[in-house]
């Protein structure tokens, strides 16, 4: 039975006292093939997607989130806090009601999509709307946990960028070492930080011969890294990477250049297009952000990125359910390729609709 990533991985995630480990049994997510995905993109490739939402509150936050709350836990905290676009309220919410101890989570207003609000919420969590956006929530987070005993779990903790290095010893463990290439959204850009330090870490370890290319991918409207500056309103579809102003900018960086990589921004419409294209030809079902992964591979690979071919993997950070609301949208919009027909409930008129 899978015991979750700190216990699956005791040479890197040490406690005196298992009683303080808070898990709930997160890791293990596939990594599933997508050839035909490939073929639509680039026969050269092998591609892979790692499918993040199938965590316990279906996203790759949980990774990070039971060791952040488990040190919490062993230092005596009572009350954890965090500044979220969803994913991290969600996560950090579950993880604090496993403990039994509190949770506060303070998002931008109207800016969170309903099913992570619905997490927060349904946990037992205290949240705050504020009428801001993630930065200026970021902001008073950090000073709360400044100036009061509540443990700030965004990933400006350690722990979370700590924990979230697992996802990178699964991908090896079951490839037999990296791949060429590693793609994912980049919003607050945690996790590229963290998969680089995952991979670095099983190199050190003698567990992996080579490092991939960590290639990232802003969205258009929220891509500071990219342009160079601070996106004081950042604007994207894709919620959970809504941030103008990135908690682990300099790591990000730091990962793109060392391993020669990139970090490049994707449309909105191109978010939407691969979000569509993974779900309609993987049956992998993503939320928004997600999907820049996919996108990002789509852009560079029509600018002849991957002309050797290899192999890529794409980071899914979270579940299609996260996010309904894009999905319904999407699907009966002027992107649709399917959307229910209303027809009585005669057989004659639904063979007729069936083209039957």
């Amino acid at each position: 039975m899978w015991k979750g990533v700190i216990r699956e991985y005791p040479e890197f995630y040490q406690f005196k006292n298992p009683d303080h480990v808070v898990t709930l049994l997160e890791g293990n997510t596939p990594l599933i093939p997508a050839p035909r995905l490939a073929a639509k993109i680039n026969p050269k490739l092998t591609m892979y997607v790692k499918y993040e939402g199938l965590n316990p509150t279906s996203s790759f936050k949980d990774r990070g989130m039971t060791l952040a709350v488990s040190r919490a836990v062993e230092a005596g905290s009572r009350a954890v806090i965090c500044a979220s676009t969803g994913n991290t309220s969600a996560a950090a919410a579950a993880y604090a009601a496993r403990a039994g101890i509190k949770a506060f989570v303070v998002i931008p207003e109207g800016k969170i999509a309903l099913g992570k609000l619905a997490q927060a919420m349904i946990h037992g969590s205290v949240v705050i709307q504020i009428k801001g956006n993630f930065d200026e929530a970021l902001k008073l987070v950090r000073k709360i946990s400044e100036s009061h005993p509540i443990t700030l779990v965004n990933s400006l903790n350690p722990h979370r960028i700590d924990g979230q290095r697992s996802a990178a010893f699964e991908i090896c463990d079951v490839l037999g070492g990296a791949p060429e290439y590693h793609a994912l959204p980049v919003g607050n850009a945690g996790n590229i930080t963290a998969y680089w330090a995952g991979y670095k870490t099983y190199k050190d370890a003698g567990k992996i011969n080579a490092l991939p290319k960590m290639i990232g991918f802003q969205a258009e409207g929220a891509a500071p890294i990219v342009r160079g500056h601070v996106i004081e309103n950042p604007e994207t579809v894709a919620t959970a990477i809504r941030i103008g102003n990135p908690a682990s900018w300099k790591p990000a960086e730091a990962a793109r250049d060392e391993s020669g990589g990139l970090i490049d921004m994707v449309s909105d419409d191109e978010i939407l297009a691969a979000y569509q294209m993974l779900a309609s030809t993987e049956g992998i079902f993503c939320e928004p952000a997600s999907a820049a992964s996919i996108a990002g591979v789509i852009k560079k690979n029509k600018q002849g990125y991957f002309e050797k071919g290899g192999r890529v993997v794409c980071t899914l950070t979270g579940h299609g359910l996260k996010d309904p609301d894009t999905a319904i949208k999407v699907s009966t919009g002027p992107m649709a390729t399917c959307e229910p027909v209303t027809c009585e409930p005669e057989l004659e008129k639904v063979l007729n609709v069936l083209g039957i």
